[in-house]
């Protein structure tokens, strides 16, 4: 299964400066547990933006790069779009692949995901970089909420959103 994961704002924003809006613990942690031992696929900037532009520990990274000269140690390097979706399409045959940003690259692969695991924070986070709203998008249905929860002084909420006309990767 390939699946998104991320958090937004009031906005559906994502990102400021290459960086996360928002400091949330709880949601860091759910984001550690759900991607432990799977493969995260990701662009370039959102590798650089990791400490030390290091992979995540125990994790396998397919990292796309449109330099060919940019190749990082410890991940699977790939350097155009279609080498990247047959990537992921390769690892999602046998596991979970997990699609980890940025912005570029959830927005193109947002129509081959499964589903979509969405924190909602009800905050305006001053984003330069919005996700789509899948509430308006009729190819999504929120499938489960969880109840309100309060993050280092933001009020949380972790959805589900199922994609009900996933396109298969060629």
């Amino acid at each position: 299964m390939i699946i998104t994961i991320l958090c937004v704002d009031k906005a559906w924003g994502i990102g400021r400066r290459n960086g996360l809006l928002f400091s949330l613990p709880k949601d860091m942690k759910f984001f550690k547990e759900t991607t432990l031992n799977h493969v995260v696929a990701l662009g370039e900037n959102t590798l650089l933006s990791f400490p030390n532009s290091k992979p995540l520990k125990n994790r396998h990274h397919i990292v796309i790069s449109q330099d060919e000269s940019h190749n990082y140690e410890g991940v699977e390097n790939v350097h155009d779009f279609q080498e990247f979706l047959k990537a992921i399409a390769k690892h999602a045959e046998n596991e979970d692949v997990y699609i980890i940003g940025g912005a570029s690259i959830y927005r193109q692969t947002l129509p081959y995901v499964n589903k979509v695991l969405l924190t909602k924070v009800d905050a305006i986070g001053g984003a330069e970089l919005f996700f789509p709203n899948l509430d308006k998008d009729p190819y999504f249905e929120l499938k489960e909420q969880s109840e309100v929860i309060e993050d280092n002084g933001y009020n949380i909420r972790f959805c589900t959103y199922i994609n009900k006309h996933p396109i298969k990767i060629k």
